[in-house]
């Protein structure tokens, strides 16, 4: 069990959609896991992939994450396991859809996942946050509750298009509710080392967010995209892939960098 100061949660963002948040998500937490560590995946997006994408049927629960942002749930109530050892999701449904509007009255409507995370707090190495691709009061709620951000770049024209809309939502939240917030981890996916313009972009990336910026970068390939659809990550899919070996090493770097910080 990790020492509450340990816990490391992560917002997985970006407003863009299709850049790899789910999937990072996900293949991030399950290489985390099968390296020992015990690891929480929140789902955020109503269109729950990030819930299915772990073989997890979120229609089947009474309650999901709509509970917790809505009717004051602990998350440790909601909180089911995988079929993987050490790692557990929190559920979407498509109940999340409506949930932006319906806390536009509710007192204290950015920290309410704060609240609900503290019911895990100690239980988990890392807790991954899959927002939805806009940067509403879902995703203010996991800026509130973060550690820290990660965001997937994808390796195309205008990767850092809306960036800075996203650095800008970061500061209010770091001024108003967060003071400890800042975008952490940068990784580029979707990545191919043919291609110039992924060379590009790279560097482009590289410029922006030096200390942030991973070395290791997520390929394009059809086994990562294939694997959602079967309720696996890809490290579980095809774990000899390209897409497994990747982020099997990004986990590694995290780990490692925890290490040296802690």
């Amino acid at each position: 069990m990790a020492d509450a100061t340990t816990m490391r949660i992560f917002a997985v963002a970006n407003q863009k959609g299709g850049v790899g948040k789910t999937t990072t998500t996900i293949s991030l937490g399950a290489a985390l896991a099968k390296n020992g560590q015990r690891v929480l995946v929140v789902d955020l997006d109503p269109q729950g992939n990030a819930t299915t994408g772990l073989g997890v049927d979120g229609r089947r629960f009474e309650r999901s994450v709509y509970d917790v942002l809505l009717n004051d749930v602990p998350m440790v109530d909601i909180v089911e396991p995988t079929g993987f050892n050490n790692l557990f999701v929190a559920p979407a449904t498509l109940d999340l859809a409506g949930v932006e509007q319906e806390l536009t009255s509710v007192i204290s409507r950015e920290l309410r996942l704060k609240r609900a995370l503290a019911s895990v707090e100690g239980d988990f190495d890392f807790v991954f946050m899959d927002c939805p691709p806009s940067l509403g009061l879902i995703t203010i709620n996991a800026f509130a509750a973060a550690t820290e951000i990660l965001v997937p770049v994808q390796t195309e024209f205008y990767a850092l298009e809306g960036l800075t809309q996203l650095q800008r939502i970061v500061d209010l939240v770091q001024r108003n509710l967060n003071p400890d917030l800042a975008i952490s981890t940068v990784v580029l996916t979707m990545y191919d080392s043919r291609n110039t313009l992924s060379i590009d972009v790279a560097a482009e990336v590289r410029r922006h967010f030096p200390n942030e910026l991973c070395k290791t970068v997520i390929p394009r390939t059809v086994r990562l995209a294939e694997a959602p659809s079967f309720g696996l990550p890809i490290t579980e899919f095809d774990p000899n892939s390209k897409g497994a070996k990747a982020y099997r090493a990004l986990a590694l770097e995290i780990m490692t960098e925890e290490i040296v910080n802690g």
